[in-house]
């Protein structure tokens, strides 16, 4: 059984940079090659917000820790609502926490919606593995 860790934590991410890397190349394409997405996940009981990037360069999923720049998008929303999208897949939940302003979008909002209409997002496996490692 593999070790679980706090979303967002130093841990979590080191193990899911090595799943994203994985399964990069797997990753389903959608219609936009390259997209960075910051994020800024507010609220955490990791003390303080954190900060994360994913998103497709050259076709190929990218996700780490920390900001990239430059990002085509950065998303602000807080924990369980990041949570519940992340890790649950729960993609209502995000539309319902954009749709009260519990997400913030600064940046090209064209290429985020071209990237949702694409099927950008992990793959069942790599969901599956992520879910795997966290708490």
């Amino acid at each position: 059984m593999s070790d679980k860790f706090a979303f967002l934590s130093d841990q979590w991410v080191a193990a899911v940079e090595g799943i994203v890397a994985k399964y990069a190349a797997a990753a389903p394409k959608n219609t936009q090659p390259n997209l960075t997405i910051n994020m800024v996940v507010t609220d955490t009981p990791l003390g303080g917000d954190k900060q994360f990037h994913m998103g497709n360069i050259d076709g190929v999923a990218a996700m780490g820790g920390g900001h990239k720049d430059p990002a085509d998008v950065t998303l602000t929303t807080d924990y369980a609502t990041a949570k519940a999208v992340f890790i649950s897949g729960d993609q209502q939940a995000g539309m319902q926490a954009f749709m009260s302003g519990k997400v913030k979008v600064q940046g090209d909002m064209t290429k985020l919606m071209m990237q949702q209409q694409g099927g950008g997002g992990a793959s069942p496996e790599m969901q599956t593995e992520i879910q795997g490692v966290t708490e």
